[in-house]
């Protein structure tokens, strides 16, 4: 009978390794651009490879790593996103998608963008006080705002930690309108507090649907919810009275790319009001983890989407200035456009963010904002008029 071990992580070399894990998004520990190590794998003599590919390795567990902050506003100076302060709960993200373009942020804690980012979360366990505090200082004043920009507020931890509910509950309290991205079911056990500040223009739910179908989402991202839950909760959220948009991002040539229109469609169907589209990212490590997933699971076209990449970005597999790092550039980025503007006029979908009422901003306590009124919004003003929320 053959023996099963656990791996925890896989080094950086990972030729004769196990490629894929069941339930992650990635095997590879990938090392990070700052380590002061690296590692190659060796042949002994003895087989040892031999004897490491044959192991049947199993999932590794999920670690929460608390993690008391100093802070937890952080500050957008980006002209093509359009909000100006985000929170995020956590560091790292359980769904374990294997095109996020935050990963590479694991790298500043000298963990692997890897498996690292899905199997050690960071969670902010202070993020509802240090958030009291910001919006108490005599001189804050409200700002657009949102909530998951760089991991998934409501992923698989936050049944238990409700740490992304304590933060709405600040912000229910101070009635300080946010927008909030996620492609989690969980957003449904908050529709109590989503309610009372949509019937305010106080919030904004952006749900995020890459796939139709169930078997590529189950190795695009693991551990988030399945396609048909998603629509699900695009419809429990417009049956609350609750503005809910569409992320189809990224678009992915010849993976997820053909179904564009189809995507876009039954998110209408199921209520959304808008929607927005980004290109695949593959910053820094997220580009080898990509290209390693592609291979694993796409052999008979990886060269043909890494070249239509390539394609979007200039000749580069990323190119990340501002202004087209979101909707590439060329001929299929436009033509890739142009199906979506149509595909949204055909459905009834806005290409406009939801406007949120910032002056509906109030202390507890009944203190005013610095200025009576809400600062202008210096990401808004040099952000392109149809940005995307990322």
């Amino acid at each position: 009978m053959k023996h099963r071990r656990r791996i925890d992580l896989i080094p950086a070399a990972p030729d004769a390794l196990p490629s894929t894990v069941k339930g992650r998004g990635t095997a590879w520990a990938i090392e990070h651009r700052f380590g002061e190590t690296s590692h190659d794998q060796f042949d002994d003599g003895w087989g040892a490879l031999d004897q490491l590919a044959e192991l049947e390795v199993l999932p590794p567990q999920t670690q929460v790593i608390e993690e008391t902050v100093k802070t937890i506003l952080t500050a957008n100076e980006s002209p093509d996103i359009n909000f100006d302060l985000s929170i995020n709960p956590y560091r790292g993200c359980e769904h374990g998608c294997i095109y996020c373009f935050a990963r590479p942020t694991h790298s500043y804690l000298n963990l692997s963008p890897g498996l690292d980012f899905e199997t050690r979360i960071i969670a902010k366990h202070n993020a509802a006080e240090r958030l009291e505090q910001a919006l108490n200082h005599p001189r804050y004043q409200p700002k657009l705002l949102n909530i998951g920009s760089a991991t998934d507020a409501y992923q698989p931890v936050e049944r238990e930690l409700r740490i992304t509910r304590s933060v709405i509950e600040v912000l229910s309290r101070y009635r300080h309108p946010f927008s909030l991205v996620t492609k989690s079911s969980g957003v449904e056990r908050d529709l109590d507090l989503l309610r009372p500040l949509a019937e305010q223009r106080g919030v904004a739910v952006y749900v995020s649907l890459t796939t139709l179908d169930p078997a590529l989402a189950r190795i695009m991202e693991p551990r988030a919810a399945a396609p048909h839950r998603r629509l699900r909760t695009i419809r429990s959220l417009a049956e609350a009275g609750i503005p809910v948009g569409v992320s189809i991002s990224p678009m992915i040539p010849f993976i997820n790319e053909p179904e564009l229109e189809r995507l876009l469609e039954a998110a209408a169907e199921a209520g959304a009001g808008s929607a927005f589209m980004v290109v695949l990212r593959l910053p820094w490590e997220v580009n080898p983890l990509f290209q390693r997933w592609l291979d694993d699971h796409f052999p008979d076209r990886a060269a043909r989407v890494m070249a239509r990449v390539r394609e979007i970005h200039g000749g580069k597999d990323y190119n990340a200035r501002f202004g087209t790092r979101q909707r590439g550039s060329g001929v299929w980025a436009e033509l890739l456009q142009q199906r979506f503007d149509k595909a949204c006029i055909r459905y009834g979908l806005g290409l406009q963010r939801r406007e949120l009422d910032l002056s509906q901003f109030r202390r507890p306590s009944g203190q005013a904002a610095a200025g009576d009124r809400p600062a202008s919004s210096t990401a808004a003003q040099n952000r392109p008029q149809q940005a995307s929320l990322f």
